[in-house]
């Protein structure tokens, strides 16, 4: 059972940092106390939709599973929509800086005003329901992008599928993206394991996107898109991309939709080779909203994806900080991630490569480790979060593992003792983890 600490706030009219403050501390959150505050299934979420007059139910939505691409593939289907002239919601998941980037419409992201009020008029009913701090936020998302009248929401999961807060809508289309080792001692040691667990948004009769096809997790997919008789659609089936580069940050590719060349030189405002996989299962989930009614046009896709970051407001994909020495960042923070990165990195032309690093407890840490380039000096740090591991932990393995580093007190502080050693021509990255990249931007 979960214990829920109510702190002794005066409950007259809290202002948004005291909302904000009851909120993180009243409910048990993933993002800083890991597995205690993981409290899987529909029950409290679905009572909680009911308080709150099923508000779910009146909004048409794209429900997003996966273990790696999901914020990306979210943000790239919004820009594209609002592109198109839907006003369209945004549900993500965990912030970078603060609260309110969790819940978009249009790129906006919610006021503080709004978040005030909601908590303060349903005060009472908060302080006597036992939930986590996602099922809180996954309702109010619901409630803000019912009120606001939204035309479609896309919607991300916060933990697996099956049993998360957000799997309580029944959507246009689901996405599932890429699925690799990542929270396994909640989700399961295998993929196959994961998979199940990410499947679990598949619904009866509403067609699913499978961005990535994998031996290990492709009869998962399939045996539950017959179960609940659903078209099942992989991306690389449909789209082929082409002579793919990068340029100024962006990741640019020809599209090619069952062999005919459907965009030349499709420009996709987020960086990383990881993008060609989110970029196929994006298109194809397009396509199945098109062939739904949506009427979202070539153009539209053309400068919602250009224009993403702009009209999303996403950060820390591959996002360059600084050049002369380029300074650059990504969330990545599980095996499948940091190969990537590692991949990309080593495309770069630098001098000397300097890595500002932290992690969180419930990773494979020595498998992320044995990922990581070798000829780099790292500044290992820690994430100012309970569930962050200890720097020196993260040292002592990163040791024994062949990196090169120091300690660092604080991300701040490795960051400046990264940019004091590097020239002009120097390469610093920073990563390991979502909350490390938050610090820092």
């Amino acid at each position: 059972m979960l214990q829920i600490f109510i702190p002794s706030y005066t409950y007259s009219k809290m202002d948004y940092k005291e909302t904000i403050n009851f909120l993180f501390n009243s409910f048990p959150m993933f993002e800083k106390m890991g597995g205690d505050a993981y409290n899987p299934g529909l029950a409290r979420t679905e009572e909680l939709c009911a308080h709150f007059g099923n508000p779910h139910t009146t909004i048409k939505t794209v429900h997003i599973a996966g273990t790696n691409g999901k914020g990306s593939s979210s943000h790239l289907i919004a820009a594209v929509l609002q592109t198109a002239g839907f006003k369209t919601g945004l549900y993500t998941s965990p912030h970078l800086k603060e609260f309110t980037e969790r819940i978009k419409i249009n790129g906006k992201e919610i006021s503080e005003e709004a978040i005030t009020d909601f908590v303060n008029q349903h005060l009472d009913f908060f302080k006597n329901f036992k939930a986590s701090f996602f099922e809180i936020t996954t309702v109010m998302a619901f409630y803000f992008f019912a009120k606001e009248k939204v035309d479609i929401t896309i919607i991300e999961t916060g933990l697996g599928g099956r049993l998360d807060s957000t799997n309580v809508i029944i959507p246009e289309v689901a996405l599932i993206t890429n699925i690799s080792l990542d929270h396994t001692q909640y989700l399961g040691n295998t993929l196959e394991k994961i998979a199940y667990e990410k499947a679990g948004i598949i619904k009866v009769q509403i067609p699913v996107v499978i961005s990535e096809r994998h031996e290990d997790t492709s009869a998962v997919f399939e045996l539950t898109a017959r179960l609940k008789n659903t078209p099942l659609i992989y991306a690389e089936d449909l789209y082929i991309l082409k002579n793919n580069f990068f340029s100024e940050g962006k990741f640019i590719t020809d599209s090619y939709y069952k062999n005919l060349l459907q965009f030349k030189e499709l420009q996709c405002g987020l960086g990383g080779f990881y993008q060609e996989k989110n970029v196929k299962g994006v298109l194809a989930t397009l396509d199945i909203l098109i062939k739904k009614g949506w009427a979202i046009k070539p153009e539209h896709i053309r400068k919602g994806f250009s224009e993403v970051v702009t009209l999303t407001g996403l950060k820390g994909r591959w996002q360059i900080l600084q050049h002369h020495p380029m300074i650059l960042c990504d969330t990545a923070h599980n095996e499948a991630g940091i190969n990537y990165i590692t991949t990309q990195l080593n495309t770069l032309s630098y001098q000397n490569l300097y890595v500002v690093l932290g992690m969180v407890k419930d990773k494979d840490i020595d498998k992320i480790l044995s990922l990581l380039p070798i000829n780099a000096w790292y500044f290992f740090t820690q994430p100012s979060i309970p569930r962050a591991l200890d720097k020196e932990v993260l040292f002592e393995k990163a040791i024994k593992a062949g990196l090169k580093g120091e300690l660092a007190e604080n991300v701040q502080e490795a960051l400046t003792k990264a940019k004091l050693r590097a020239n002009k021509d120097d390469l610093i990255y920073i990563g390991g983890s979502t909350f490390v990249v938050a610090e820092i931007i």
